[in-house]
């Protein structure tokens, strides 16, 4: 049995609590949360700071950590993923020593589980072993050519069959992004999945090109599937901003993580909501600096009291993988948003979306949410984590 308090406690669910007194048991299960005044202090672990629950990383792709530091910054998303298609193969020893030293760093980092996209099973080893509890997202892509999907799907699908489900991991298959699934692929990830109670995901408007494409055919995107020999003279632009493909493709039905959301307007918001009241969104401020230079106007997700996630992406897009980090950056450049809301962003918001808020996410009696100490009050530069339980 533990006794923790420190200055402050933000339960996310119940508000900022203090002079309490966080109780809990020998599997760091919330068993009860008291006044402070009420115990022996030699009996208390006593912190100065502020503590909070778990972080959820809502988005990473754990199986490209080997390439970090490998793709410059600042080129954009086509020319980033043509780094990545390019230079991503390595040694296995390599590829598992740098998956295995990501997934530590995220512990090490107050975060507690992790939507994690998967193109193979590098990670399955460190996802049935980790503390972390891992989604795994196993993406899947035909850059858009119908007469392709059975073939793309049947070699997906081994992927998918292989992933972790231990400790409590969950898989689904998803999408890639609009501009690289067709419909016939989007109908067989559909039939996969059912109508379960889980979650998909999909890369979002995450460069204006992705626009473009599907207003115009023209943009980046028509000269990218070019250089890689993908034929595009059947395709005809929907005239409508990319989100709408995916959502007349996708399943209203199931919890929708839509991930980066750079170039979102507030009609593209309101168009999937009206869709779903399952739909959350995933931020990746570090990752879209990393790449594009930019980043949400997250003023436009608070006007439609959007469900906001933070991810950090992979090594390959970031510098570290912290979900504090991440949250330093919006503060540093968004300021008006709150601490609190901030913190719900990167805990129960991300715990709901992947479908762990039974015990991830809050403090709260009965729940084994982790326990994070963050050294001040606020998202300044010195701001550090540490891990309690």
């Amino acid at each position: 049995m533990r006794k923790i308090t420190a200055d402050k406690i933000y339960t996310i669910s119940e508000g900022v609590l203090e002079n309490a007194v966080i109780v809990l048991d020998d599997q760091q299960k919330i068993v009860a949360i008291e006044e402070r005044a009420q115990q022996e202090d030699g009996a208390l672990e006593v912190y100065l700071g502020v503590i909070v629950p778990g972080f959820v990383n809502t988005h990473c792709h754990l199986e490209l950590s080997h390439m970090k530091g490998k793709v410059p910054t600042g080129t954009g998303l086509l020319p980033f993923i043509k780094n990545v298609v390019q230079s991503r193969g390595a040694a296995e020893a390599e590829i598992q020593a740098a998956i295995e030293a990501a997934d530590q760093e995220m512990w090490n980092n107050g975060i507690v589980a992790v939507g994690d996209i998967c193109n193979q099973l590098d990670t399955k080893r460190i996802k049935d072993q980790s503390s972390i509890r891992y989604y795994s997202f196993v993406e899947m892509f035909d850059f858009m050519q119908d007469e392709q999907a059975n073939d793309k799907f049947e070699a997906y699908k081994s992927v998918f069959d292989g992933q972790s489900i231990q400790n409590g991991n969950r898989k689904s298959v998803v999408p890639h992004a609009p501009y690289s699934v067709s419909k016939e692929l989007f109908a067989r990830i559909n039939a996969l999945n059912g109508e379960k109670a889980q979650t998909v995901s999909i890369h979002n408007q995450e460069t204006p090109h992705e626009n473009e494409f599907f207003l115009q055919k023209s943009g980046g995107f028509t000269d990218f599937y070019n250089n890689f020999g993908v034929p595009f003279a059947k395709y005809m632009p929907t005239g409508e901003n990319s989100i709408q493909y995916a959502l007349a493709n996708m399943n209203p039905k199931l919890r929708t993580l839509l991930v980066h959301n750079t170039m979102s307007n507030s009609g593209d918001i309101a168009a999937a909501h009206a869709w779903s009241d399952q739909v959350y969104w995933a931020t990746c401020p570090n990752a879209n600096l990393y790449i594009e230079n930019r980043l949400p106007n997250y003023q436009l997700f608070l006007d439609a009291h959007a469900k906001m996630t933070i991810g950090t992406d992979s090594l390959t897009s970031n510098w570290q993988l912290s979900v504090l980090d991440e949250l330093k950056t919006i503060h540093k450049y968004q300021s008006y948003i709150p601490m609190e809301t901030l913190l719900q962003w990167a805990t129960l918001n991300g715990a709901a979306a992947l479908g762990f808020e039974a015990d991830l996410g809050s403090i709260a009696i009965g729940k084994t949410p982790g326990l994070n100490l963050l050294s001040q009050d606020n998202l300044s530069d010195t701001t550090t984590v540490k891990k309690l339980a």
